[in-house]
């Protein structure tokens, strides 16, 4: 019987999938059944071995069979509620706990056994397990290996797992996403066995094949389009010349300041690019504080004043007014008329701003993603800047250079990438590095603690306070799981409130909506709150001169670049900034990332370091930030695949262009469907 529903129906056209989850998987990204499908899990956790209480070790994560002895209701409500649970088996006895219990008042029965995994702590000869997954001991079918998916509010992995399990029992795979013959030269699995093994792997060989084979699709995918798009937009292409008459010095001489050597020759290399023939496309690097906007705001006068219009993408709408609040400081006295286009703008003012662009009355928007959006248009678009490019990848690149007849590109990321990687990444862009920093910066002072000297911790933060400045707390991603995450930043921030209970705080975490959230950040920025207590989110792009001190709780579950990161958004005003890191229980990799931090603030030393520590793809967490459309690919961990999957996709355009013939047609579609479709890009 054929299903009711195919690969890029709605998912809505799923049993089970109502208003509400269609909703949540929508902030998962997930629209459709395909996009289900390449919903790839985070980790697995094997169900098949079970260990004894007797043998459980601190830390380790394990699955215990165990029957329920006792059940003890905590007191509160709601999410302030506890339920543990006194277990045992044949070896001994430990106990379960869970947080924001309410709604599993009915999950348990004494005296029946269960199947709980979950991460062990042992303390003081007590043995326990925070917030396990766990299932009825009778359920046999869970003894397998499992996948752990990322969720968001609203999702769990049952719903998951049980949706995925029953696309991959229906017959909709059959058709094949790549090219028979790059199949039969990799020696690649089919579709259907890769997809099926990703999610439920029967075997390690079975999963090695699967993970092989959707590596090389995603990285073949993109290295086709890349290519495809680099014909018509990239290196090589005819741009603007722009005018030689107008000098980026004739905004550089009426700054306060004279910019650093490290400017001036990244000033030259803007220029010399602004007035080719050829179209620019140039990645320009700096650490935090190096003066890289100084670099966007002369390229964007040179523009204006040559009769064109510029655009510069921030990946926030905080960042994004803060950008055109100074831009319009700076360029609107020297004639330059600054515009500013967000989704949170009204629909008058949207309308009226577009309006203008599209007449010419602008000529330079600052804007979040709206930029790109369908229905923006502009008059003259010669060039393109977007902002920590790393959180925008290639395809939102790509959308605003189609907005113009070939812009110049300009690309400017504070994430200081080895020049290796960075040419893995940015292949179609030339690199300039800002490698020194503004004089009379005072430099930030790392200090690391330990969980037993914590309270020193917070009397140096309770000090800057006092002294008028503000601070950021920062509560580590415990799990993708974003209850976990904002349960984990909360508890801080009820301490903090208790500690300082004359202070002004405030909570930011990933669950809050976008408008909330920049809702506090303004209040933050405008000095109205004295403590931020914060998951990650706070990792870009704010500027806060008066805040002076961070205090990065866990700090050994972070790497080493977001470390970096994060400290950048204290020291940037006139005063002694301070990072003060609480590290619990390390590993070796830990503490050598710990010390490697306290010595140096140079940004690129540490993201070397840290390349070397753990990988590109947990350096600059790929899926996370990096190139959206990377799902499983590392580019470094993969880089031979990457090279490989870039010759084999110059090869089947060297011999088949538009993808025409009859066995690269279905691929040709997939193609389509994944950039243009589904991205918008013109390949």
């Amino acid at each position: 019987m054929k299903p009711e529903y195919g690969l890029h129906s709605d998912i809505r056209s799923l049993p089970g999938i109502g208003p509400k989850k269609a909703e949540a998987l929508t902030r998962l990204g997930i629209r459709t059944v395909s996009e289900l499908l390449y919903h790839f899990p985070r980790e697995y956790r094997d169900w098949r071995k079970q260990t004894e209480i007797r043998d459980l070790r601190d830390d380790q994560k394990a699955l215990v069979c165990a029957t329920v002895l006792m059940i003890i209701k905590g007191k509160g409500y709601g999410r302030r509620r506890t339920l543990r649970l006194l277990v045992e088996d044949r070896t001994g006895q430990m106990e379960i706990l869970f947080f924001m219990s309410g709604y599993m008042d009915q999950a348990f029965q004494q005296g029946r056994s269960y199947l709980f995994y979950g991460k062990v702590q042992v303390d003081r000869g007590r043995t326990r397990m925070l917030h396990p997954d766990h299932v009825p001991a009778e359920q046999e079918t869970v003894k397998r290996i499992r996948p752990v998916y990322p969720l968001t509010g609203g999702i769990t992995q049952k719903d998951l797992r049980k949706q995925i399990e029953g696309i991959l029992s229906k017959n909709i795979l059959e058709t094949e996403t790549l090219p028979d013959p790059i199949i039969r030269k990799k020696n690649l699995c089919s579709i259907a066995h890769a997809l099926k093994n990703i999610h439920f792997p029967e075997d390690e060989q079975k999963y090695k094949e699967a993970r092989y084979r959707l590596v090389y699709e995603e990285l073949f995918f993109l290295q086709t389009a890349l290519q495809l798009s680099r014909a018509r937009f990239g290196k090589g292409r005819s741009g603007i010349a722009f005018s030689a008459s107008v000098r980026m010095n004739d905004f550089v001489k009426v700054l306060p300041y004279t910019p650093t050597r490290a400017q001036e020759r990244v000033l030259a290399d803007t220029e010399q690019d602004m007035e080719s023939a050829e179209a620019m496309n140039r990645l320009i690097q700096g650490d935090v504080g190096s003066g890289k906007t100084l670099i966007a705001q002369a390229a964007l006068f040179k523009a204006a004043k040559s009769g064109y219009q510029g655009a510069f993408m921030a990946p926030t709408e905080l960042l994004a007014r803060q950008h055109f609040e100074t831009l319009q400081a700076d360029l609107g006295p020297l004639d330059v008329r600054v515009g500013f286009l967000s989704g949170s703008l009204s629909a008058k003012a949207k309308k009226q701003t577009m309006r203008d662009l599209e007449s010419g009355r602008i000529d330079v928007i600052v804007g979040t993603h709206a930029i790109v959006s369908e229905g923006v248009r502009f008059h003259d678009l010669g060039l393109v800047i977007t902002d920590e490019q790393h959180r925008f990848g290639v395809t939102q690149r790509l959308l605003l250079s189609q907005k113009g007849k070939n812009p110049d590109v300009l690309v400017m990321t504070a994430t200081p990438i080895p020049r290796t990687l960075a040419i893995v990444l940015y292949g179609d862009l030339d690199i300039s590095v800002i490698d020194e920093m503004p004089p009379g910066r005072i430099p930030i002072k790392t200090i690391q603690y330990t969980q037993d000297d914590r309270e020193h911790a917070y009397s140096l933060l309770r000090k800057e306070i006092l002294r008028g400045r503000q601070a950021y707390v920062v509560a580590p991603l415990i799990d993708d799981s974003e209850s976990l995450e904002s349960r984990s930043a909360e508890s801080l921030f009820h301490e903090m409130c208790n500690r300082f209970p004359d202070l002004s705080c405030a909570l930011l975490h990933g669950n809050l909506p976008q408008s909330e959230k920049d809702r506090i950040m303004d209040r933050f920025y405008r000095g109205h709150i004295g403590v931020l207590i914060s998951t990650v989110v706070i990792e870009v792009g704010i500027n806060v001169p008066n805040a002076t001190i961070m205090l990065i709780e866990n700090a050994e579950r972070f790497g080493l670049a977001q470390l970096h990161q994060l400290r950048g958004r204290v020291g940037r005003g006139n005063e002694q900034s301070y990072c003060l890191i609480v590290s619990g229980t390390q590993s070796d990799i830990a503490e050598a990332r710990a010390a490697v931090f306290c010595e140096t603030n140079d940004g690129f030393l540490i993201a070397e370091k840290d390349l070397e520590l753990r990988g590109a793809g947990e350096v600059f967490g790929v899926r996370q930030h990096g190139l959206p459309e990377l799902r499983l690919a590392d580019p470094v961990k993969h880089y031979h695949i990457f090279t490989e999957s870039r010759e084999d996709a110059v090869e089947l355009l060297r011999n088949d262009p538009d993808l025409s013939s009859e066995e690269n047609r279905a691929f040709g579609r997939c193609l389509h469907k994944k950039f243009v479709q589904t991205e918008n890009i013109v390949l």
